[in-house]
């Protein structure tokens, strides 16, 4: 059943509920692709011998994830799972119980089939999994075998996490569909803290209906769905943030979806954004530094020889900031946020690169968050959208942005954009 692999997590429910096929057939389909793929990808750090098909949600016909394989961040704690945090030094054979965010597929009938590969306490430091579209560039980070198992065909469904651009930056490196909620949306718990203000639990699908779907898991409710919106209802604001440090090809890419989108019948302009927007990306390095120092205080002291380099750097620049200054920051942040209203008085989108461009060839670093930080920073929900090809034909995203707590109606705009592009999410070469 391998050509299940490049089918949504949605069609997958809707063929198993006409009895079309059973979910031993999409068990076997992920199952057969990671023994075919993952000495390539490496998107696994552990997989279930015995994948566990009778949670509550598996017996309820109308369980938003009934039979559909998926795989778990390891920075999430998991009962029945070893959880090791992206580390050498860390490990945990099973956790008194399911992060809330593991917890609440298991109950919307998701079968789990193990943890993904997470960088280093989900910082900067890479693991080993590789980018299926191109096995000699980085997937990103720090979800990065969530990102590539998803790519792949390995699963429909994967969790990661995002502090920085931890979700959208893979997503586009991969080539997938990657949403971060808005900040607050799906609980924390049982989550390994990187930088409490900013960790926000997300996924990576095969389509945007798939990301809705989950959400409606995440969120324990029952969403109606509603036809999108069409184009020619929708205000769009391109947008670059900063300005410097984008390749030239991804503003192209990003100009050329604003030309389509318009042609589409969008109104589409360039965001009026707020004087002073630009400094929010400097402002969540720095906040970030300064909750990862304390949060990670232990592992810090404990373990300080066998950390990464990446991760170190980041921990030592946040002792360096007291928290005066890091309320200050907090304060300022807040501000351009607050400025940011008059914006979306003008828009109900705003469309930016997901990152710089195409994933860069080689493992040693996981790509730069740089085009996510401004909009992590004041917990707006994100997705990302494979939206462009770069000059190397790898993927390039687009992330779209709406004010905090509108992420149905971001995912309906998503779903619009989707549609009018013709863009679907095929399998590796």
């Amino acid at each position: 059943m391998t050509e299940l692999n490049g089918l949504d997590a949605t069609r997958l429910g809707e063929m198993l509920a006409a009895g079309e096929i059973s979910a031993q057939d999409i068990l076997d389909a992920s199952l057969s692709r990671i023994d075919a793929r993952e000495d390539s990808v490496r998107a696994w750090t552990w997989r279930s011998p015995t994948p566990d098909q009778t949670t509550a949600g598996q017996s309820a016909p109308q369980a938003p994830l009934r039979g559909i394989p998926v795989g778990v961040k390891d920075i999430m704690q998991t009962r029945d799972m070893p959880t090791g945090w992206g580390t050498r030094y860390l490990s945990a054979e099973t956790s008194p119980c399911d992060a809330a965010a593991v917890a609440l597929l298991r109950r919307a009938g998701a079968v789990l089939l193990g943890k993904t590969v997470s960088t280093e306490l989900a910082g900067f430091t890479p693991g080993k999994t590789r980018n299926p579209h191109d096995l000699s560039r980085t997937p990103g980070g720090s979800s990065s075998g969530s990102a590539a198992a998803v790519a792949d065909g390995m699963v429909p469904v994967a969790l990661g996490t995002q502090t920085a651009g931890s979700i959208i930056r893979p997503a586009s490196y991969c080539g997938v569909v990657g949403f971060k909620p808005s900040f607050g949306t799906v609980p924390m718990a049982g989550i390994k803290a990187f930088s409490p203000s900013l960790d926000t639990a997300g996924w990576f699908t095969r389509s945007v209906r798939d990301s809705r779907r989950v959400f409606g898991a995440m969120t324990a409710s029952s969403l109606p769905v509603a036809a999108p919106p069409t184009l020619s209802q929708l205000r769009i604001g391109l947008a670059v943030v900063p300005v410097a440090g984008l390749e030239a090809s991804t503003r192209q890419a990003l100009d050329a979806t604003g030309a389509a989108l318009s042609q589409a019948g969008a109104q589409v302009m360039e965001a009026p954004l707020p004087e002073g927007f630009d400094e929010l990306a400097a402002l969540h390095k720095r906040i970030m530094a300064y909750e990862a120092a304390r949060a990670l205080a232990d592992e810090y002291d404990r373990h300080h020889a066998s950390i990464g380099p990446k991760v170190l750097e980041v921990l030592d620049e946040g002792w360096t900031i007291g928290y005066v200054d890091y309320r200050r920051d907090q304060k300022e942040a807040a501000r351009l946020n607050d400025a940011l209203a008059g914006c979306w008085q003008q828009l109900d989108v705003i469309i930016t690169p997901s990152a710089t461009g195409e994933a860069p060839i080689g493992h040693e670093a996981t790509g730069d968050p740089i085009y996510s930080r401004a909009w992590t920073l004041p917990g707006l929900p994100a997705i990302s959208l494979p939206l462009a090809k770069g000059p190397a034909g790898m993927p390039i995203g687009m992330q779209l942005i709406a004010p905090w707590g509108r992420d149905l109606e971001l995912l309906d705009m998503a779903e619009a954009v989707m549609q009018s592009l013709q863009i679907s999410v095929p399998l590796p070469a």
